[in-house]
């Protein structure tokens, strides 16, 4: 069942958390968390999750938007996780999310003569059988000819052939609003703008027993009892709850993109290329590329990650040493910066010398202090994984707590238990399609019947589909009582009024923010950020969140004050004077809005 998440939804949630013990509490919105959310509910397990500012606020939605092996983890010889990887992007292409995962295809240039090719042959051989089912075409060589014809913006000096392969592509923001959703509708209570800020005393053992945490929107605080936490807080880890929070530690590292029109390179394919360091992507986007990534160690606040001038010429000197036209900083739509939460392995390999394109991505759960499991590390593709892991170290521990008799192994690798309650079973999300998955493909095959029945193109009928699925009967009901909702929202690009609707009533948006940069992806797809759009967006949030006059200006004003915070940081040499910067306009936006509407420090 999907369940709306409604400004309703989060009121019973909170009025559930204050109530009621939990069996798993989690604490972090993004895809870990969601994820993991949906892995303890499906089980049967009871589960609130918390959220300090919204879905996907942190690194979940400023990911590559690639669900992918990692052909460079290839290249380490990490077959594991690559495996682990491909595995994944298999369920989720064909079975769990459809309507969101799509294949893409990418072009490696050869710049080598001999034995470059043979090289990067044998390896995306090997990617595609460890791919396994043929969710995905394989790959082909080309020669420079018929390279420079699928990529005619390359420079013929730049290659001397190229491997064509696939890739899937996401929108990381969307999947975990369907991750909530999903998780909601397997009974999970829900609630962002609710922050953790400390645990509830130890018992005498020393054992974890919930979460005290204050809810943002009305400065209430509560004691949410669980039986096990679990923290999903990616870049924050180890920053909450002290000792308690047991051994594991990471290193931020701060990857950057930026965003290029469409039709500023002319190609029908993307692009992989090496760098010295790691690789750069070139991602078609819709009527966008995204351009990254970097891999840099970010020391300073976590809640701030900023991309600085060195970052922006960084990719636009890498992209320019292949494309015939040169980009410069006038074609930049958008930047977006994040942070990886990559664990630190200790003072060998990993440890606090060592460059983090070196750091692992494999995922670590720390479940030394009894009640309570950390999770840091990971790649996106892998995100079930990493939520399946981390509930089944909970579900030994509540075993273990209850006196259980041991442990079950799950077909897909998961792990249940034998506690004083009963059996609790393995994990199954490897079954479960999220929200907009079921019926998605019968919608898609109707898409010109649908076009006509909505009085839209049949190319939004598209874009709509693979952005909400088969939920996208809601978005006609919606235009069907409010004629005025097809209308696109000013400066928008090809956004509707209707989205930013449901954005308020079905997908848990509670500021403007949090549906130009991620419900949409206005903020780094329109040249003014969204600027423009801002009003426009505010007024329609304002009828379904109940806003008055004061409040929406406080949030246009606040949107505004990140949109100078992401310029002010881009204009900066360097990631000191980057960081300072934006920092300044950030607690402006703060200021500007009700702290219910801008937390300036998310603790989650």
């Amino acid at each position: 069942m999907t369940v709306a998440l409604s400004p309703e939804h989060r009121a019973a949630s909170v009025a559930r958390m204050a109530a009621e013990p939990f069996d798993i509490v989690v604490v972090g919105g993004g895809v870990t968390g969601t994820g993991a959310a949906l892995d303890a509910a499906t089980r049967g397990l009871s589960v609130a999750l918390v959220e300090a500012t919204d879905y996907a606020a942190g690194a979940s939605s400023k990911s590559s938007k690639l669900i992918h092996g990692g052909l460079r983890y290839l290249e380490m010889l990490d077959f594991g996780l690559v495996r682990e990887a491909l595995t994944e992007r298999g369920l989720l292409l064909t079975r769990l999310a459809p309507h969101l995962v799509r294949p893409v295809p990418f072009l490696w240039p050869l710049t080598r003569r001999l034995w470059e090719r043979p090289y990067v042959g044998a390896g995306l051989l090997l990617y595609d059988t460890m791919g396994g089912r043929r969710a995905l075409p394989r790959s082909r060589h080309l020669s420079r000819t018929r390279a420079l014809e699928v990529a005619p913006a390359l420079r013929p000096d730049a290659l001397v052939g190229a491997v064509q392969f696939y890739d899937a592509q996401e929108d990381d923001a969307r999947m975990v609003a369907c991750l909530a959703r999903t998780a909601a509708g397997s009974g999970a209570a829900m609630a962002t703008r609710v922050a953790m800020v400390g645990l509830l005393p130890l018992t005498p053992s020393g054992r974890v027993t919930g979460i005290r945490v204050s809810d943002l929107l009305n400065g209430t605080d509560l004691q949410i009892g669980a039986r096990h936490v679990v923290l999903a807080t990616g870049a924050w880890t180890g920053a909450g709850v002290g000792s308690a929070e047991g051994e594991l530690q990471v290193r931020p590292s701060k990857g950057v993109h930026i965003v290029v029109p469409r039709h500023r390179i002319a190609m029908d394919v993307g692009l992989l290329t090496r760098t010295e360091k790691s690789v750069l992507f070139v991602i078609p986007w819709g009527e966008h590329w995204l351009i990254g990534d970097t891999d840099t160690e970010w020391p300073y606040d976590a809640g701030h990650p900023a991309a600085s001038r060195a970052d922006i010429d960084y990719l636009l000197a890498k992209v320019n040493h292949m494309l015939r036209e040169p980009l410069t900083a006038d074609d930049i739509e958008g930047v977006f910066a994040g942070l990886r939460p990559l664990v630190v392995a200790g003072a060998g390999r990993g440890g606090a010398g060592a460059d983090t394109t070196k750091l692992s991505r494999e995922h670590s759960v720390d479940s030394s202090v009894p009640g309570l499991s950390v999770i840091a590390g990971g790649k996106y593709t892998t995100y079930r994984v990493m939520a399946r892991d981390l509930i089944d170290a909970a579900v030994r521990d509540l075993a273990a707590g209850s006196g259980g008799t041991g442990t079950t192994s799950g077909s897909a690798g998961g792990v249940g238990a034998v506690g004083a309650e009963g059996a609790i079973p393995a994990s199954r999300t490897d079954q479960v399609p999220l929200a907009g998955a079921d019926g998605f493909a019968e919608l898609r095959a109707a898409r010109e019947q649908l076009a006509s029945s909505a009085g839209l193109p049949v190319t939004q009928i598209d874009r709509l589909l693979g952005r909400y699925g088969s939920d996208v009967t809601d978005l006609f009901d919606l235009m069907a009582r409010k004629p005025g909702l097809k209308e696109h929202v000013p400066g928008s690009g090809p956004y509707l009024g209707a989205e930013i609707v449901y954005a308020c009533t079905h997908e848990g948006a509670l500021g403007l923010d949090d549906v130009l940069s991620r419900r949409t992806r206005i903020r780094i797809e329109v040249r003014d950020r969204g600027a423009k759009a801002a009003s426009h967006a505010a007024e329609l949030m304002a009828l379904e969140l109940g806003w008055d006059g004061s409040r929406m200006a406080a949030e246009i004003t606040g949107y505004h004050e990140l949109i100078a915070a992401d310029l002010a940081a881009e204009s900066m040499p360097d990631d000191r004077s980057a960081f300072e910067a934006a920092t300044r306009h950030v607690r402006g936006a703060a200021d500007s809005a009700s702290p219910a509407a801008s937390p300036a420090e998310p603790t989650s």
